[in-house]
C-alpha cells in the first residue's frame, strides 16, 4: 500500500519545507522507492502562472504544461523525478471542481460543506496522484504556516488521511524554527511548542520535528521539545544551514532520518546508494575552479524568480569542478547611459533571463550587444532568445527600429511576433505555450554538439516568437537557426558562429536541469567562461 508523508511548516513562513521535502525524497529514492511529490497551496490562484514574481517567486513548469510553484522545481531537482499538473494543488484548483461538480448536481441536492465535499476533493487529488505514478510514497508538503487560516482545509484533509490510509501509512513531519534570543544566545523551545500545539488542536500529532536553528542543540533542549510536544527524542531531528542545499540530504542521513521514516512507515529498503549524491556534494564544496556569470533581468531584487536558473548554474559547474558565482544584474539599470564595460567588463559569461513587458528590455539589448562583440559567453533564454534576435536584427542587419510587438505596436520591423494561435486568447491564466515540445537541431552546430542529438525536448512558456517573414534576413547576415519545430514552422535555438559561445533558446532549459545531469547549454555556458578566464591568464 502507498505511504504518506505529509509535511507542514511552523512559527515563520519560508522556513524551509519545500527543501526539507525535497530532502526527504532524495533519501527514499537512494532506497529505491519511488516517490510522488505534490504541493497543497492554500491559495486561491488556480495556479501560479498569473502571480508575480516580485512576491511569488519563479513560475515553475512541468512536462504536462502546469505552471506551478518553485518547489515543484527542488522535488524535481533533488528527487530526479518529472512532476505533472497533479503535483501542484491549490485551494483554487480545489474549489473550481467542488463547484462545477455541484453545477452538474452531483452532489444530488445536497448542501455542499468544506467538511466533507472540499476535503473529499484534496484526498481525492492526493491518492489519485499515487494511482497514476504508481507511487511507493506519496510527500505532501502543505504550503504556508500553521495556524493560517486558508490552510485549514489541507490539514483537516491530512488529518483524514490517517484515518482513510490507517495510521501505519502516514507519517506527519513538522517543521519549525527553534530560534535564540539575548546576548547569550539562549535558545527558545516555546514557538516551537505553541507551533505543535496548534497542529494537535487541528488533530494532528507530528511523528517528526525538523528543528531549523542557528546553534546546536544541547541534548537537554532536545529532550525537552520531546517531552512538551510529544515526539520520541530520535525524531527531533536538528537542521542547521549547510553551504549548499544540496549538503541537508547528507545531514538528514547522517542525523538518521531516512531509518527513521522507514521504521515508522515499514519500509525495507532494497538498497542506499548515497556515494554519487555524497561525491556531487563534495564537488560543490570543495572547486578546483571558479567564474562568475551575470544574470540580466527584470526580477533580480527577488532571488527566488530565477531560482531555476540559479540551481542551473551551480549545476554546471559540477562537471567542471567549478564553483560559479551569480552576478544579478537588473535589466533597466543598463539604460542610463553608463559605460557597459563597467558592468560586464568583469563578468565570464552572460545569461539574459525570459520576463514579460516593457521595462529593462533596451537594457536587455545592451548586455546582448557587449556578449556579441566582445566574445562574451552568452546564453538567452526565451525572451533572451527574442531580445538577441531584435539586437542582431538592429545591429548587423541594418532594421533600425526592429522590435517585439510585445513592446511596441506595429513596430518598423516585427522581428518577433504574437504566435498566431495565440491572437483569439484573451484569458491570461494557462493560456500560453506550455510544457514539453519537440524540436530538431542541425546536425553540425553547436546545439547538437551539446546536446549530442538532433532530436531533443524542452519545455516552454511563452506567446511570441521569432517572426519568419525576416527568417531569411537574418541568416543573410549570419544568424544561426539551429533548432526549429519539427513543422520548421517555430525558431527555438540560435547561435552565432565564430563566437566562443553564443546560444539562444525559446525553451526554459533550467527546468530540466539535474545536480546529477547538468543541463548541456548551461554546462557549455560555464565551460566557455572557463575557457575565457584561462586564454586571459595565458595573454597575462
Amino acid at each position: 500500500m502507498t505511504k504518506y508523508i505529509f509535511v507542514t511548516g511552523g512559527v515563520v513562513s519560508s522556513i524551509g519545507k519545500g527543501i526539507t521535502t525535497a530532502s526527504l525524497g532524495r533519501l527514499l529514492r537512494n532506497r529505491g522507492y519511488t516517490v510522488a511529490p505534490v504541493k497543497l497551496d492554500p491559495y486561491i490562484n488556480v495556479d501560479a502562472g498569473t502571480m508575480n514574481p516580485y512576491q511569488h517567486g519563479e513560475v515553475f513548469v512541468t512536462e504536462d504544461g502546469a505552471e506551478t510553484d518553485l518547489d515543484l522545481g527542488h522535488y524535481e531537482r533533488f528527487m530526479d523525478v518529472s512532476c505533472s499538473f497533479g503535483s501542484s494543488v491549490t485551494t483554487g484548483k480545489v474549489y473550481q471542481s467542488v463547484i462545477a461538480a455541484e453545477r452538474r448536481g452531483d452532489y444530488l441536492g445536497g448542501t455542499v460543506q468544506v467538511i466533507p465535499h472540499v476535503t473529499n476533493e484534496i484526498k481525492r487529488r492526493i491518492v489519485t496522484l499515487a494511482k497514476e505514478q504508481e507511487a511507493d510514497v506519496v510527500i505532501a508538503e502543505i504550503g504556508g504556516t500553521v495556524g493560517d487560516i486558508e490552510s485549514l482545509p489541507f490539514l483537516e484533509a491530512i488529518r483524514q488521511m490517517q484515518i482513510d490510509a490507517g495510521k501505519e501509512n502516514t507519517l506527519f513531519v513538522h517543521v519549525t524554527l527553534v530560534p535564540t534570543v539575548g546576548p547569550w544566545a539562549e535558545v527558545k523551545t516555546k514557538p516551537t511548542q505553541h507551533s505543535v500545539y496548534k497542529l494537535r488542536e487541528i488533530g494532528i500529532a507530528p511523528d517528526v520535528l525538523i528543528c531549523r536553528s542557528d546553534v546546536d542543540l544541547p541534548e537537554d533542549v532536545r529532550e525537552k521539545i520531546s517531552l512538551f510536544c510529544g515526539v520520541r527524542p530520535e525524531a527531533v531531528i536538528e537542521s542547521r544551514s549547510v553551504p549548499t542545499i544540496y549538503e541537508v540530504p547528507v545531514a538528514y542521513e547522517r542525523l538518521g532520518l531516512g531509518e527513521l521514516v522507514c521504521q515508522k512507515l515499514g519500509l525495507e529498503p532494497t538498497r542506499n546508494d548515497f556515494a554519487s549524491w555524497e561525491a556531487l556534494v563534495d564537488t560543490l564544496k570543495n572547486p578546483e575552479h571558479e567564474c562568475t556569470i551575470a544574470v540580466v533581468g527584470k526580477y533580480t531584487s527577488n532571488g527566488d524568480a530565477y531560482k531555476s536558473i540559479s540551481e542551473a548554474l551551480v549545476h554546471a559547474g559540477i562537471p567542471h569542478k567549478a564553483k560559479v558565482n551569480v552576478k544579478w544584474i537588473e535589466s533597466d539599470t543598463l539604460e542610463t547611459g553608463k559605460d557597459i564595460r563597467s558592468v560586464l567588463g568583469a563578468v565570464d559569461g552572460l545569461v539574459v533571463a525570459p520576463g514579460f513587458g516593457l521595462r529593462g528590455i533596451e537594457g536587455k539589448i545592451e548586455a546582448v550587444r557587449y556578449a556579441r562583440e566582445s566574445g562574451l559567453p552568452f546564453l538567452g533564454i526565451c525572451l533572451g532568445l527574442q531580445i538577441a534576435v531584435i539586437e542582431f536584427a538592429r545591429n548587423v542587419c541594418g532594421l533600425t527600429g526592429a522590435n517585439s510587438e510585445e513592446m511596441e505596436d506595429s513596430p518598423a520591423y516585427p522581428v518577433i511576433h504574437l504566435l498566431p494561435e495565440q491572437r483569439g486568447v484573451t484569458e491570461k491564466g494557462a493560456s500560453m505555450r506550455l510544457g514539453s515540445y519537440p524540436c530538431n537541431l542541425v546536425n553540425g552546430t553547436l546545439g547538437a554538439k551539446l546536446y549530442e542529438s538532433t532530436k531533443i525536448t524542452e519545455r516552454h512558456r511563452h506567446r511570441y516568437e521569432v517572426n519568419n517573414d525576416f527568417r531569411e534576413k537574418l541568416q543573410e547576415h549570419g544568424l544561426v537557426i539551429s533548432g526549429v519545430s519539427p513543422d520548421y514552422r517555430l525558431v527555438e535555438m540560435i547561435e552565432m558562429p565564430g563566437h566562443p559561445y553564443f546560444v539562444g533558446t525559446q525553451a526554459h532549459p533550467e527546468f530540466k536541469s539535474r545536480p546529477n545531469r547538468p543541463h548541456p547549454l548551461f554546462a557549455g555556458l560555464v565551460g566557455a567562461a572557463l575557457k575565457r578566464i584561462e586564454a586571459k591568464a595565458s595573454v597575462a
